[in-house]
C-alpha cells in the first residue's frame, strides 16, 4: 500500500471487539502532522476556474506563513495562545450573535461569563480567514480630498491591508491614522486622493442607522460597531477599494477607525463585513457581481484558501443547496439556514425535528460548531461509541477529547450536516477534531440557534446566494 502525503479516507472492513463481527466500522483517516506549524505555504489546492474573474482573491490566516506580512522571526517569538484562551474568546462571539437572534425572535441566549474581554488580542486570529486588499489612491500633495466625488489621481496605489472576513458583520471598517491605539494600520486618508468623509446629512450617512454616532465638529458622520468582544468608532467615509488588481470599487464605503476599546487582533487592520445589509460589502458590489460571495477556508495556517463575490460561474452543479432563511430584526443580515439531520458514519442520530427549529447561523468567524443541547449530546454519544482511543480530560466546553500521543493517523468518525433540500455536508476530516477533541460544543438549550462555526467550514466553499435565496456547499474546494 502507498501511503500518500494528503490525507486519505479510508472504509475499513474489520470490526471492533465490541461490535457484532458482520458490522462494518467506517472512519476516516488523518494525518495529524498536516495540522501542526510550518514555516512555508503550500498555496492553493484548486486554482480558480476562471483566472480573469477579477472577483476572486487568495484567502489566508493573518498569522500563518501565507499571510503577505508574515515574518517567521515574529511569528517564532510570538507565544501562541491557549486553547482555554481561544475559547473564552470564542464564547463571546457566540453570546453576540445569540444576542441579536434572541433580539429578533426571542430565543434566549446562551448563558456564560460573557462580559469580560479576553486580554490576549490574537487569541482568535489563529482560527480567521483574512484577504489583502488595497484602498485609496496616491496623491502628490497630503492634502485629503474635501468632496464624495473622487478626485483626479495620479494612478498609483495605497500600501494593501489585511481584513477579516465577517459574515455577521454590517459596516466595513478599517484601522486609519491618526488612531488612539497601540497599531495603526498602514492606511493614511490623507495620503489618499480618493478619499472622503461623508458629512453628516449625506443619505450614506442616515443609512447607517443603529451605527450611526452623531457628528464630529467638522459635520462629519461618525459610525460605531460593537462586536465580540471590542468597539469601534470614527468617521464614516469612502475611498476606492481595489481587490485583486482587478476593477475598483469606487466609493467603498467604510469606518474610518479612530478609537478602539476592548480586543481586536493587532495583525489584522480591520473587518471586511459581508453581512446582508446595506452597508456590506456584498451590497456595495451588487450591482457588478450579484448578490452573493462564497469563501473557502484553508484547514492549516499554511495552505490558502480563496475568497469571490458573485456566484461561481459554471461550478454551481458542484454545490448541494439549502433555501436561506428569511430573517427580521438586528438578526436580519444573518446567514441562516435549517439543519435537519446529523449522521454519524451515515447514521441519523435521533434526533426530534424541533430541536432544529431555531435554524443555525453560518459565520466565518464563530471557532467551533454550536450545536442545541439534545442534538449535541446525540452526537457526542454516537462519536464516543466509534471511538477508540484513551479518553482525556475535558477543555473547557469541549468535553469530549482523547489522548492522540504518538498517533500519527487517528481513524475517526466521519460526521455530515443534513440541511433542508437534503443538502448533505460531510464535515472534512480537518473539521472533526480540535486539539485532540471533538470541534462541537453544546448551547444551554433547544431555543437557541445553531451555529456552524469555521473548523467544520474548513475546505468547504461556502456560497451566500442572497439573490436566489440558497446557501450553497462544495466539497474539498481548498
Amino acid at each position: 500500500m502507498v501511503v500518500l502525503p494528503i490525507l486519505l479516507v479510508l472504509l475499513l472492513g474489520s470490526s471492533p471487539t465490541s461490535r457484532a463481527a458482520d458490522e462494518e466500522l467506517e472512519v476516516t483517516v488523518l494525518d495529524v502532522s498536516l495540522l501542526e506549524p510550518h514555516t512555508s505555504c503550500s498555496g492553493h489546492r484548486v486554482m480558480p476556474p476562471h483566472p480573469h474573474n477579477n472577483s476572486w482573491m487568495p484567502l489566508f490566516r493573518p498569522l500563518g506563513p501565507c499571510s503577505p506580512s508574515f515574518k517567521a522571526a515574529a511569528a517564532a517569538a510570538r507565544a501562541k495562545p491557549s486553547l482555554a484562551a481561544v475559547l473564552r474568546q470564542d464564547r463571546l462571539r457566540v453570546h453576540h450573535i445569540h444576542r441579536r437572534v434572541s433580539g429578533s425572535r426571542g430565543a434566549r441566549a446562551s448563558k456564560g461569563s460573557f462580559k469580560e474581554p479576553v486580554s490576549v488580542e490574537e487569541t482568535q486570529l489563529h482560527h480567521q480567514a483574512a484577504i489583502s486588499v488595497e484602498v485609496g489612491t496616491s496623491q502628490t500633495s497630503s492634502e485629503p480630498s474635501s468632496s464624495i466625488l473622487p478626485a483626479a489621481t495620479d494612478g498609483s496605489s495605497s500600501p494593501p491591508v489585511t481584513v477579516v472576513l465577517d459574515t455577521a458583520g454590517d459596516v466595513p471598517w478599517m484601522r486609519c491614522v491618526p488612531c488612539t491605539f497601540a497599531q495603526c494600520a498602514d492606511y493614511d486618508p490623507t495620503r489618499s486622493s480618493t478619499y472622503s468623509a461623508f458629512p453628516c446629512n449625506s443619505s450614506e450617512c442616515k443609512q447607517l442607522g443603529r451605527y450611526a454616532n452623531g457628528c464630529n465638529a467638522n459635520g462629519q458622520c461618525q459610525y460605531i460597531v460593537t462586536g465580540d468582544s471590542f468597539t469601534t468608532s470614527g468617521t464614516y467615509s469612502s475611498d476606492v477599494l481595489t481587490i485583486n488588481s482587478g476593477n475598483p470599487v469606487q466609493r467603498f464605503r467604510f469606518g474610518c477607525s479612530q478609537n478602539e476599546q476592548g480586543s481586536f487582533e493587532n495583525q489584522a487592520d480591520g473587518i471586511m463585513a459581508l453581512g446582508r445589509g446595506v452597508q456590506s460589502l456584498m451590497a456595495q458590489t451588487s450591482s457588478t457581481y450579484g448578490d452573493a460571495f462564497s469563501y473557502c477556508l484553508p484547514p492549516t495556517e499554511t495552505t490558502k484558501g480563496f475568497f469571490q463575490i458573485g456566484v461561481p460561474i459554471g461550478a454551481s452543479y458542484r454545490f448541494v443547496t439549502t433555501p436561506m432563511l428569511k430573517e427580521r430584526g438586528a438578526a436580519a443580515t444573518l446567514y441562516r439556514a435549517l439543519l435537519v439531520v446529523i449522521t454519524v458514519d451515515g447514521k441519523a442520530l435521533n434526533v426530534p425535528p424541533e430541536v432544529f427549529a431555531a435554524g443555525t447561523v453560518m459565520d466565518s468567524r464563530t471557532i467551533i460548531t454550536r450545536l442545541p443541547v439534545t442534538a449535541y449530546g446525540a452526537l457526542r454519544a454516537a462519536f464516543r461509541n466509534r471511538m477508540r482511543y484513551r479518553a482525556a480530560p475535558p477543555q473547557e466546553e469541549l468535553d469530549t477529547c482523547y489522548d492522540l500521543t504518538g498517533v500519527r493517523y487517528p481513524r475517526l468518525p466521519r460526521i455530515a450536516l443534513v440541511f433542508d433540500g437534503n443538502a448533505v455536508v460531510e464535515m472534512d476530516r480537518s473539521g472533526i477534531l480540535l486539539n485532540g477533541c471533538l470541534a462541537f460544543a453544546s448551547n444551554d438549550d433547544d431555543s437557541s440557534p445553531s451555529i456552524l462555526g469555521n473548523v467544520q467550514q474548513q475546505t468547504i466553499q461556502v456560497l451566500h446566494d442572497v439573490g436566489g435565496g440558497r446557501i450553497g456547499f462544495r466539497s474539498a474546494a481548498c
